[in-house]
């Protein structure tokens, strides 16, 4: 049980700029910081009203689970307590050293093939810690600290050979040394448990605590708590750690594992395994980031099914397929399509999409840092400008300047072909630093989008101001997020004044703006789908939580009859900038379903284009598609 937190000395307020908020990794450089100053530091989340908990504790700081946008007082008892709030505002002040997803460079592929499609020999991991030998004595808690620092040490070695992944690791190291779960098993053992028993307990009931938070990316950080217990139950029993490596000279394997951890997916030899198949779902585990950074191809959420040692299977991730005992020729035909595939894709890249019966499709980029629009290949320009997570990392709202700047140089770096500049899309899961809201039951069902700047419209205006000024300068769309009424258009319209020929649009991400699209759409230029929202709300569920996931799936045709209606109704162009565009088998459904704008993440933009100038629209059975039974059975028709 954690100790009693005491009054504070002296406080300061921060706000976490974090992507994910305060998760492991930024948790550990901040425990990592304090560990140098003579200081007692607590963390208050003002938000949520949680805590003060101990800030030397990555476990009680991480599970704080305080959240990007959120208001933390930080206070300080002891002889340093002036100087750690400082270092600790300045940490804060560079996002605790996080690093955002979208800017990160990709680590070489090392050995990878980078596709989406693998077979081979299954290799099961063996995950299970076996002690059942182990023998109790009377020198338990030496035991434990010498299997604490062999564990230590491990992890050290995989930092060192994986530095681009150091903070995964750093945060592995935090865990091992957090003196709150330290304390906790010292004190079982103290009453007489066994050193296995009372690490197991402590780490178990870490893991429930993050798998109980209300955070997607925060509750898979449960696999790193896991993989810490392991290791130094491993040091415990003498058992040596999992093998990333299948048996010299056997045909590449594919490792299904129930999950995947960041040490196994650094280490793996992706010379002797084609891919990895991951029982548990979620996207944003850190083994499964580390995994795809090496271009190992990789499926999360093949559950249960029955793998026995040694079988053929198959995994085609594209497709959501998972074969025991597959058609090894027909596997090994698409893998041979699909490295054809990629490499013409790229190499027609600037090429015009367009389709055999001779309609172009504008196949455009998502942005949301500068680098996106200079490492896209292909692009027609920027269909999605994310303002929200451009400016994201920002304490202080960007001046009109700033934005200008910024606008300017994603516009350059697309040839100054058009782009579509999203206002600030805040709310929900993307709150803003520099733009505080109130905590609210359901944020998603909230203020969100255009809704919050109906009382605070002071930040949209100076964003319409910037986007004004650039463009007169190069070719410029602009388009409002979340909107529901007639009247939220009027009241956006209203505060953007004199268009002087800028195109302006609002997203399509509700179904009564889906069904209501023609009032909507009387006074703009066009509309542009945004289909992961689109299908949350029209499925009623959350795609970040794995219990109700695959009903979340964009080809649900109760989602695809919308856009159809969207389609038909709109009298405007109609765009699509939500992750179904960057499918190339659905971006033909679209396109035959009247889409003439498709905006993707970069890597995807050549093999969309690819894939529509192999299609014949009017080919396309969109009536059977509209009336099937599930999305699964949309997919077999794709």
């Amino acid at each position: 049980m954690a100790a009693a937190i005491g009054v504070a000395d002296r406080s300061i307020e921060v706000v976490v700029g974090n992507e994910h908020g305060l998760h492991a990794r930024p948790a550990a450089r901040l425990v990592g910081l304090l560990n140098g100053f003579d200081a007692t530091v607590t963390l208050t989340d003002l938000d949520t009203g949680k805590g003060p908990v101990d800030a030397g504790s990555l476990s009680m700081v991480a599970t704080l689970n305080a959240q990007q946008g959120h208001r933390v007082r930080v206070g300080a008892s002891g002889p340093q307590a002036a100087e750690v709030l400082a270092a600790v505002e300045e940490l804060a002040a560079q996002d605790f050293g996080d690093v955002r997803a979208e800017a990160r460079a990709a680590a070489p592929l090392a050995g990878g093939s980078g596709l989406d499609i693998a077979i081979g020999p299954a290799v099961l991991a063996d995950v299970s810690v076996d002690v059942s030998g182990y023998v109790a004595g009377d020198n338990e808690a030496d035991r434990l600290d010498e299997a604490v620092r062999a564990a230590a040490a491990e992890l050290h070695e995989l930092r060192a050979n994986s530095p681009e992944h150091g903070g995964i690791f750093d945060a592995h190291l935090a865990l091992l040394d957090d003196h709150a779960v330290l304390d906790d098993v010292r004190a079982a053992i103290s009453r007489g448990d066994s050193a296995p028993t009372a690490w197991t307990q402590a780490y178990d009931e870490l893991a429930a605590r993050f798998e109980g938070l209300d955070d997607a990316y925060q509750r898979e950080r449960a696999q790193d708590v896991r993989s810490v217990r392991d290791r130094v139950l491993r040091a415990l029993a003498g058992s040596a750690q999992p093998s990333a490596s299948a048996p010299a000279g056997a045909a590449a394997g594919i490792l299904v594992t129930p999950e995947l951890d960041a040490a196994t997916a650094a280490v793996l030899d992706a010379t002797r395994f084609a891919g990895v198949a991951v029982r548990a779902a979620g996207t944003t585990g850190h083994g499964v980031i580390v995994a795809r950074s090496r271009g190992i191809p990789l499926m999360t959420g093949i559950g249960d099914v029955d793998v026995p040692a040694g079988a053929v299977v198959a995994f085609d991730a594209r497709t959501g397929t998972f074969e025991v005992a597959p058609d090894e020729q027909q596997v090994r035909a698409t893998i041979a399509e699909r490295i054809g595939e990629r490499e013409r894709a790229v190499a027609e890249a600037e090429s015009p999409a367009t389709t055999r019966d001779g309609r172009t499709i504008d196949v455009l980029v998502n942005v949301g840092v500068v680098q996106d629009a200079v490492e896209a290949r292909g692009a027609d320009g920027s269909g999605l400008v994310r303002t929200e997570v451009l400016f994201g990392d920002r304490r202080t709202a960007p001046t009109v300047d700033e934005q200008v700047a910024a606008y300017r140089a994603i516009a350059g770096a697309l040839g100054n072909k058009p782009i579509t500049i999203r206002t600030w899309d805040i709310g929900g899961d993307k709150p803003l630093p520099f733009l505080p809201q109130d905590k609210e039951p359901n944020p998603f069902l909230g203020e969100r989008g255009l809704r919050v700047f109906r009382r605070r419209p002071e930040l949209l205006r100076d964003q319409l101001q910037a986007v004004r000024r650039i463009a007169a300068e190069t070719p410029v769309h602009l388009m409002f997020p979340m909107v529901t009424t007639a009247d939220e258009v009027a009241w956006a319209l209203e505060l953007l004044g004199p268009r002087d020929g800028l195109e302006v649009g609002i997203m399509v991400e509700v179904p009564a703006a889906a069904l209501r699209v023609a009032t909507l759409a009387k006074d703009l230029d066009f509309v542009s789908i945004g289909t992961n929202d689109l299908t949350q709300y029209t499925t009623a569920a959350d795609r970040t939580n794995a219990a109700v996931a695959p009903l979340a799936d964009g080809l649900d045709p109760a989602v695809l009859q919308l856009i159809d209606h969207v389609t038909r109704n709109a009298g405007v162009r109609v765009a699509v900038c939500g992750d179904l565009a960057s499918d190339p088998q659905a971006a033909v459904l679209l396109a035959a379903l009247g889409v003439t704008e498709l905006s993707a993440v970069g890597p995807q933009v050549p093999l969309v284009k690819a894939r529509l100038r192999q299609a014949d629209l009017s080919e396309v059975d969109t009536a059977t598609a509209l009336a099937a039974r599930d999305a699964a059975q949309v997919r077999g028709l794709l």
